[in-house]
């Protein structure tokens, strides 16, 4: 076993951004830069699924290579950077990528507020699109009596994918396709919502990032001003969310 490979099953700190941060066994970077309250940008990576990588919006250099901190393992010893002019023009760019290539309407979406790609595009200085907007004609499925799926609006993070399968055991999403035309889809007999296994409380039908899946009759519910993101940006929410 090499050295690096225990020094990533060992406890130990690494530099981020000239800050000292703490891991325990096992941790990727992302793992224990939230924990110990640093933020770096991403969308696709939350703490209670397997990391994916797809996003790349949190791509790090470590020792001067770049690798994404949510699959990059902490060891002893790294230098790492994130919060630099270089990763986050890299990281607008990518947001920007991700509104043109969808539709998301911020002012008339239900997730406004509650949105982790609108709060990390204020997060980055995101001003506007830069680029020519796609406005792709994606289906709507609004067959679920209780859920509203909106494919314009789905970033492709698939952590809908992971939560159906990792944690409610159905495995009612997936990803299909390539480049242009990945897309997410429904296991279902139709390839609709109603038909599928989905429930309102299946942790997939909760965790998306964006408003591709919605709760029906329950839209605009939380008042402008004290919605998520309305009351701190993103991350200083991680740095109270540390212990």
């Amino acid at each position: 076993m090499s050295k690096t490979r225990i020094d990533a099953l060992s406890p130990g700190t690494f530099l981020l951004d000239g800050q000292e941060v703490e891991f325990g066994p096992g941790d990727t970077v992302l793992q224990a830069a939230t924990s110990a309250g640093h933020y770096i940008p991403h969308l696709c990576w939350h703490p209670d699924f397997s990391a994916n990588g797809s996003c790349r919006l949190c791509t790090v250099k470590v020792n001067g290579r770049s690798g994404a901190a949510c699959t990059v393992q902490a060891a002893s010893g790294q230098n790492i950077e994130s919060n630099t002019d270089e990763l986050n023009a890299q990281r607008k760019t990518v947001l920007q990528m991700l509104f043109i290539e969808g539709n998301h309407f911020c002012p008339s979406c239900e997730k406004s507020g509650k949105c982790l790609l609108q709060a990390t595009a204020y997060e980055m200085g995101m001003e506007g699109p830069h680029f020519e907007e796609f406005y792709p004609n994606r289906r709507v499925d609004a067959s679920h009596p209780d859920l509203l799926l909106d494919l314009n609006r789905c970033i492709l993070c698939s952590l809908c994918v992971r939560a159906s399968a990792e944690v409610d055991g159905k495995n009612v999403f997936a990803i299909d396709g390539h480049g242009i035309q990945t897309h997410l889809v429904v296991n279902s007999p139709s390839g609709k919502l109603a038909d599928s296994a989905l429930k309102p409380n299946d942790t997939a039908a909760n965790i998306c990032p964006v408003g591709a899946i919605l709760h029906k009759r329950i839209g605009f519910a939380t008042p402008y001003g004290q919605r998520r993101f309305d009351i701190s940006p993103i991350s200083q929410q991680v740095e109270e969310d540390a212990p």
